[in-house]
């Protein structure tokens, strides 16, 4: 899809265009934070269709007939503010289609934070603030490379900013079948991930898939005392720590049967840090981290296993009776070349095989999220490595997600002939979904300089 040389910009002119651009793009995420945009306080309400008409008018600003569309669940109930919009430069020139979404986490309590979470504040190179990375930044990432560009601008444009996708993105789906048309594309950004360091960047390799299930242990119809009736028969809460353990090898390695593990997408280049992960994670001192294998690929293609929620009686007001069923649910990530419900097959065919002393174990499916791998032989991952590289002067290290991304599959899956890209703003630092959430400055400027970079290299005629 690279043009040739003769035809693109050169860096030195794209970077001195963001940096004549720069004011206006910090300014647009620092107004950006302040709509406070949380979709957990109503995807449909009134602050939302705000957020989304900002977001409309700085698209129509860098040239993007882009307007305010409100989805419908698939029950029919309304739905998120969406923001789609088109810029077409040409009928022979590929298809770009530029992802982000407006809507960001809530607070739960401000008081944990530095600074304001919906004022905007710029310490030591980084703006801090509820949506400045995830994703505001992206929304700026999108803005400044088209502003950028300009009228050298080579390939057609389409922008989906969604407005709900730190709710699961439940009209999702039905947005996409009702906009078709407005969806297809030849390669598709989604500027919702981070780069390896502020000045390190990254694609995004893989994301892991996701699938939970509800296990109930029964060993009892009713309580019994645990001084006349304990010893032969366990409790329940001890029957199902024990169906837990069971799924783990000594090695702390997942080792349920027809359950998947990959290995990093594209190969590792570089492996995760486990003093970084230990200090972001706040791992205890003394804890020895599971698994087997490097750490890239037990965090991010390799499948994990959690308990979200266990149903035993409190330690205050206990008293000595031994339980007689213990519920229980199961998030497991996985792989993200195997398909989430035949994990889940498996997980429950061996949960209602195992029971042990012979409770009875009565499983329950819940939702299924498919995982995703970037094609790593494809040209625009080769254009999107380069322009990388130009940008921020560094080769990439590429990186996998150990998270759930449901839409992006999703996409693929509905224009299998399209390539994905999945780039932004975010980097270790940054606290997504967490206080004190923040972007580095000098890396979102490469990250602009970068994508403009990329969108002129996938300018070449459609053949």
């Amino acid at each position: 899809m690279a043009a040739s040389n003769a035809e693109r910009l050169s860096a030195d002119e794209i970077r001195a265009r963001v940096e004549s651009d720069w004011n206006r793009i910090v300014e647009l995420l620092t107004r950006k934070i302040a709509l406070r945009s949380v979709s957990a306080q109503g995807i449909t309400a009134e602050h939302m269709r705000r957020s989304a008409e900002f977001v409309a008018e700085e698209l129509r600003l860098v040239g993007v007939d882009a307007k305010v569309a409100q989805a419908t669940n698939e029950d029919g109930t309304p739905g998120a503010w969406e923001v789609i919009g088109s810029r077409v430069v040409s009928p022979d020139a590929p298809t770009v289609l530029l992802y982000a979404h407006h809507d960001v986490q809530p607070v739960p309590d401000a008081t944990a934070w530095d600074t304001d979470p919906f004022t905007a504040t710029a310490v030591d190179g980084r703006l801090y603030g509820r949506g400045s990375a995830d994703d505001g930044g992206g929304i700026a990432i999108h803005s400044g490379a088209l502003k950028a560009l300009g009228d050298d601008l080579k390939v057609n444009i389409k922008v989906f900013i969604e407005g709900e996708e730190e709710m699961g993105s439940p009209s999702f789906i039905p947005f996409i079948e009702a906009h078709r048309d407005e969806f297809a594309a030849d390669v598709i950004i989604v500027a919702d991930s981070g780069n390896w360091a502020p000045d390190i960047p990254s694609l995004t390799t893989s994301l892991r898939g996701n699938t939970t299930v509800d296990v109930t242990v029964r060993a009892l119809t009713h309580p019994v005392h645990s001084g006349q009736y304990g010893g032969p028969i366990l409790d329940s809460t001890t029957l199902a720590a024990m169906l837990i353990s069971s799924l783990y090898d000594g090695n702390g390695d997942l080792a349920v049967p027809g359950i998947a593990a990959d290995e990093p997408v594209g190969g590792l280049q570089q492996d995760v840090d486990e003093h970084g992960v230990r200090a972001d994670a706040g791992i205890v001192d003394g804890y020895v981290l599971a698994g087997t294998g490097s750490l890239a690929s037990r965090l991010w293609t390799k499948p994990s296993l959690t308990v979200i929620g266990l149903d035993a009686h409190p330690v205050e007001g206990s008293f000595n009776v031994i339980s007689p069923e213990t519920r229980f649910r199961l998030s497991l990530r996985t792989a993200p070349s195997q398909r989430p419900e035949e994990a889940q097959a498996a997980l429950m065919r061996y949960l209602e095989s195992s029971a042990p002393f012979g409770a009875q174990v009565e499983v329950e499916a819940g939702d299924n999220g498919m995982g995703w791998a970037m094609d790593p032989n494809a040209e625009a991952t080769q254009d999107a490595l380069e322009a990388m590289a130009e940008a921020f002067g560094v080769a990439p290290i590429n990186q996998g997600q150990g998270g759930s991304i449901p839409f992006i599959p999703e996409l693929q899956r509905l224009f299998p002939g399209a390539q994905v890209l999945v780039t932004g703003p975010e980097d270790p630092k940054s606290n997504a979904h967490s206080p004190n959430e923040s972007v580095s400055l000098p890396g979102l400027k490469n990250d602009v300089i970068a994508e403009a970079l990329l969108l002129d290299k996938l300018g070449k005629p459609v053949k």
